[in-house]
């Protein structure tokens, strides 16, 4: 008995062992979705090949490590109603490719809730309530507890203990190196899970909002949409055709938060965005001038 339980833990041993240099799934079969609930459409665009017809819209600009590698990724339009991309584009390893930290994303995500926090909750205490300025009783002779105001914090209608005393604020600030780090933890997440797409522009054809709609579901980027461009004034067709959408949002690349990414299902960048954005987060990998106290023009501001 003991031996053939031997062989068929080292049996299971092997073929897991062997599942992992396969093709084959590493979730067990409970957690499968049955073949005819799975849609084709949905599935997932391999990136571009190394030997890819379509033209290279976009490399690096920054030096890539050399223990590292570009990472392509296609480059779609939304002028047109077609889900055929236009080329393909390089994006730097060191912010569209680290490691997940969940911690980081968690803590600076915390952060932005909580540093423009005001708290306005108030409450007076024993000397602030009015009335309760004699003695209810005398101190001895009633039969009752020995009390000298009634608006002590143990009597209804008292003064609070230890209450709020607001307005409080919760400011505080987190080191620069860890909220660039949040940003690229946000990229990458979004890029491993299909949820990043480049656009050569935010040109719209027509500024309707249903055609944007319509334009969203065909290219199934997901329930909610946030497109990042750079510039100070956007196309009017894409302001129009956000404006009354709330699942569809436009944000400069200067404000791009993580609190943001994470809100949104899908992250659409223009070209001038990626560049924008590898351009300042690999400054901040490389920069010797401290940012506090603040003293600017920074000598080595991109």
């Amino acid at each position: 008995m003991l031996r053939c339980t031997r062989l068929v833990c080292g049996r299971g041993a092997v073929g897991r062992f062997s599942s992992s240099f396969c093709s084959e799934s590493a979730l067990p079969p409970n957690l499968l979705l049955p073949t005819n609930l799975v849609d084709p459409s949905r599935s997932k665009r391999p990136p571009p090949p190394a030997d890819c017809p379509l033209p290279l819209l976009r490399s690096c600009d920054a030096a890539v490590p050399a223990h590292r590698s570009a990472v392509p990724a296609w480059v779609e339009t939304l002028e047109g109603r077609g889900s055929e991309p236009l080329g393909w584009a390089q994006l730097h390893p060191d912010v569209f490719a680290v490691a997940p930290r969940l911690d980081i994303l968690h803590e600076v995500e915390t952060w932005q809730k909580n540093f423009k926090r005001i708290s306005h909750a108030n409450t007076k205490i024993r000397s602030e309530v009015r009335g309760g300025g004699r003695k209810p009783w005398n101190q001895k002779g009633s039969g009752r507890a020995r009390h000298g105001s009634i608006r002590s914090p143990i009597w209804k209608g008292g003064g609070v203990s230890n209450g709020p005393r607001g307005p409080t604020s919760y400011f505080y600030m987190l080191p620069m190196k860890l909220r660039v780090q949040g940003l690229k933890v946000a990229l990458s997440s979004k890029l491993a899970q299909d949820d990043l797409h480049i656009v050569d522009s935010v040109n719209l054809s027509s500024p309707d909002p249903q055609d944007l709609l319509h334009l969203v579901r065909e290219k199934l980027w997901g329930e909610s949409v946030l497109i990042v461009d750079v510039g100070e004034e956007f196309p009017e067709n894409i302001l129009e055709a956000t404006a009354s959408l709330k699942t569809v949002n436009i944000i400069p690349a200067i404000g791009l938060n993580v609190h943001s990414m994470l809100k949104h299902e899908a992250l659409v960048l223009t070209l001038q965005s990626v560049r924008f954005l590898e351009e300042k987060l690999l400054w901040h990998d490389q920069r010797f001038t401290p940012l506090y106290p603040y003293r600017l023009p920074y000598s080595d501001l991109p």
